[in-house]
């Protein structure tokens, strides 16, 4: 009984009835006035509270305003972050790119590397070998073209990666080989005694990739040739064309002289790569 008591007299509690006044302070003359319960305050109180929360998370969630807010990043500046972020990796990985071709450069101008002897002479044989036992009957004509390609065959590039027999390598300048291509002692080059001033020209048709001094073998020009030829002319005089250019088989590049620490005298030391790989010019130039 105490306890629906206490219920009924919570409940009219509730239900009674107050009146808000607004009077004026002057004449006392009532201005404004409502009547309120306890239950319509609470009612009112929560509603507003309600939406009061859920004006500020829509403020929050869908505005800028968010971004005033501490613990808040801007929208703009995640965009640009992923923005940024994709370039970086990009940008990474042509600076990766770069170095390796950069390292095969530094590779060429220094002189370390490991290297394959080429002999193309032991080629032929061994082939020769593997078709002696085979009989094959031959034209006057067949046996006069190839005589014809054994000579032209002197001046091609004669790798199996090269898929063409019209790859002619033009000399850079003619004269005396004062020292040879020599892997035990690491002069991967040929060096060609000419006059100073005597024109280099390029061995084939390319793009120059290097045109600059260098302290050990003064000014260098290096060319990127197709099938992943490089040819390097060091120990010049004078240069004649620059980074980027692209020249023709006997353009000429350079001067020839004899500058930089390693010089001997004016000469044009000649160095011809092949995949990352030294190889003996006068395999495939005749110099003389």
């Amino acid at each position: 009984m105490t306890t629906r008591k206490k219920e009924k007299k919570f409940a009219k509690k509730l239900l009674h009835k107050y009146r808000l006044v607004v009077l004026n302070e002057d004449t006392f003359e009532e201005r404004f006035a409502i009547k309120l319960t306890r239950l319509n305050v609470f009612v009112i109180v929560s509603l507003t509270s309600i939406l009061l929360v859920a004006a500020t998370i829509f403020l929050i969630a869908f505005t800028p305003l968010r971004e005033f807010i501490p613990g808040y990043s801007s929208t703009k500046l995640k965009r640009q972050a992923i923005s940024l972020s994709f370039k970086t990796d990009s940008l990474q990985h042509i600076i990766d790119v770069n170095e390796k071709y950069f390292s095969s450069i530094r590779r060429v101008l220094t002189g370390d590397v490991k290297t394959v002897e080429f002999n193309k002479d032991s080629i032929l044989r061994a082939a020769n070998a593997e078709t002696a036992h085979l009989s094959i009957k031959t034209s006057k004509q067949d046996s006069l073209l190839r005589e014809k390609v054994d000579k032209e065959d002197k001046y091609n590039l004669f790798e199996s990666a090269i898929s063409t027999s019209n790859f002619v390598l033009f000399p850079p300048v003619n004269g005396n080989i004062s020292e040879g291509y020599n892997v035990k002692e690491k002069h991967y080059a040929v060096d060609i005694i000419v006059a100073k001033n005597t024109p280099v020209k390029a061995t084939a048709d390319g793009t120059v990739i290097f045109a600059e001094w260098t302290a050990e073998t003064g000014y260098v020009v290096i060319i990127e040739h197709s099938y992943e030829l490089i040819s390097v002319y060091k120990h010049n005089a004078s240069l004649t064309k620059e980074q980027g250019d692209v020249v023709k088989a006997g353009e000429v590049i350079a001067m020839a002289g004899s500058t930089g620490e390693y010089t001997t005298g004016p000469h044009l030391h000649f160095e011809l790569w092949s995949k990352g790989y030294p190889i003996n010019p006068t395999n495939f130039i005749d110099f003389k």
